[in-house]
């Protein structure tokens, strides 16, 4: 059998991302998948009728372009992208809508008495959108390359983050355009954890845009395996991993997977210290998601909004954060905050002509069993009329079947551990190089810094450990 030196446990876009950069150092290199086909949270299938291809994760990729990973690997050259002219919409009530558009001044000069609020905690970020992706790309324990930007950034944090949070805001569109973003984390608001987040994916918005990958986010996943195939690596799908019995041997292992499926395949490789404080790790509530066929676009009420292809549904920010709390509660909001895609409106590849695809998921309690389809149609429906009669076939996956499609997602949790202060200071572990778990034993997922979302940047950080501590390589290899 062939020697390894590293063995990356999941194949979704952060075990890839190790992955190739292991490879390219020269390192023989082999994944190991549980399922039959590669991708994790970042699979395109599909899953309602023949033609209609949806994503079963993650959707839109605003750090795809930020990445500071993805920079490297040159993914926008591999992949092509559609970057929308409209960031994002956040529909209201009376056919209103507040818009994100890629151009901040646009965006401002369409939020009325707020637009100067928006540009003045947006702008300075906006002018140094790189240097926020490297800063919130890492663990929150590192000393900041830009200290000035990493300033600036925590100051907007805590503007957005705390009690006192609407004071720059005389009107509702620009309060809840912003909190439509902060939602992504599925947790109370205001709070940190939300703020830190929503204000990186909004810079994004103004930067780079929220692209989307032709033929969906696949696409990713593929580039990412091709070119760990081209430089010797190794996939083996159908290779269900549970116990130390189930591992070859290596060097080095990487898990892309949950802490508690960590602990629990490394065995007594992780100290009996370190295994305490890893089972302090929490899930955070979670998801329940519905893919729809569509016989045409969707009639939103706000024009505007039909050519968005992120849209936020929530209403205005105490109703969002109202339906928050609901969830933290172990409750469902009679009110619920709904994220949509739709990738059609850029993409037609998606779906037969003519037809469209709809990917949409609201919060729930984690665990929950609840069928999300009504919850999801009947916002739809609100603001925009006559969804329902345009629904072809639809596929409904609740909080706990979410799980059941990927164990990362820790009782239909996407982001693989809650988006808390606690865990964004320890993720998973309260250090400079949180990924390194043990001798040998590594963590590469959305578990650890700087958390989720499909820009690979826990697997690059980890893959860079490995070569430091395992191989003493200092140097990153090149990766394009």
């Amino acid at each position: 059998m062939t020697a390894i030196d590293a063995l990356v446990v999941g194949a979704g876009p952060n075990g890839l991302a190790a992955a190739v950069v292991l490879a390219r150092a020269g390192l023989a290199v082999t994944v190991l998948e549980r399922g039959t086909t590669i991708g994790g949270g970042a699979r395109t299938a599909e899953v309602t009728l023949p033609g209609f291809r949806h994503d079963l994760g993650s959707a839109v990729h605003p750090m795809a372009v930020a990445s500071p990973f993805f920079r490297r690997f040159r993914l926008a050259d591999r992949v092509p992208f559609l970057t929308p002219e409209l960031s994002y919409a956040h529909p209201l009530e009376d056919g209103r809508a507040a818009l994100a558009w890629r151009d901040l001044r646009r965006t401002a000069s369409g939020l009325g008495a707020d637009g100067p609020a928006w540009s003045r905690l947006l702008g300075p970020l906006v002018a140094r959108a790189a240097q926020v992706a490297r800063f919130t790309g890492g663990p929150v324990l590192r000393v900041p390359a830009d200290p000035i930007t990493a300033l600036r950034f925590g100051l907007a944090v805590l503007d957005q983050g705390l009690p006192g949070w609407n004071r720059r805001w005389r009107d509702l569109e620009a309060a809840a355009l912003l909190t439509g973003v902060m939602a992504h984390t599925i947790r109370p608001m205001p709070a940190i954890g939300p703020a830190a987040a929503g204000l990186a994916l909004a810079v994004a918005g103004h930067a780079g845009g929220w692209p989307i990958p032709v033929g969906g986010s696949q696409a990713i996943v593929d580039a990412l395996a091709a070119d760990l195939v081209a430089h010797g690596g190794r996939i083996e799908t159908g290779r269900d991993v549970r116990g130390p019995a189930d591992l070859p041997s290596a060097a080095a292992v990487l898990f892309d997977t949950s802490v508690p499926a960590l602990l629990a395949i490394a065995g007594d490789r992780v100290p009996a210290p370190r295994r305490a404080l890893l089972a302090r790790f929490r899930f955070g509530d979670g998801v329940g998601k519905v893919d729809y066929a569509l016989d045409g676009p969707v009639p939103w009420a706000n024009e505007e909004s039909r050519r968005a292809v992120t849209l936020h549904l929530g209403g205005t920010r105490p109703e969002i954060a109202a339906a928050e709390r609901a969830v933290a509660r172990g409750r469902v909001p009679e009110r619920p905050y709904v994220l949509v895609s739709q990738p059609t409106v850029l993409d037609p590849t998606r779906a037969p002509a003519g037809r469209h695809v709809l990917w949409a998921y609201t919060h729930l309690p984690n665990g929950s069993g609840i069928d999300p389809t009504e919850l999801i149609t009947s916002r739809v429906e609100h603001y925009a009329p006559g969804f329902r009669d345009l629904v072809l076939a639809s596929n409904a996956n609740s909080a706990a079947d979410m799980e059941r499609y990927d164990p990362n997602y820790g009782g239909g949790d996407i982001a693989a551990g809650a988006v808390d202060v606690r865990q964004l200071v320890a993720r998973p572990l309260p250090s400079a190089d949180p990924w390194r778990i043990a001798k040998g034993v590594y963590l590469c997922s959305a578990a650890a810094a700087p958390g989720p979302g499909v820009h690979g940047q826990p697997g690059y950080l980890a893959a860079r450990s490995v070569l430091r501590h395992e191989f003493g390589v200092r140097t990153p290899p090149v990766l394009h």
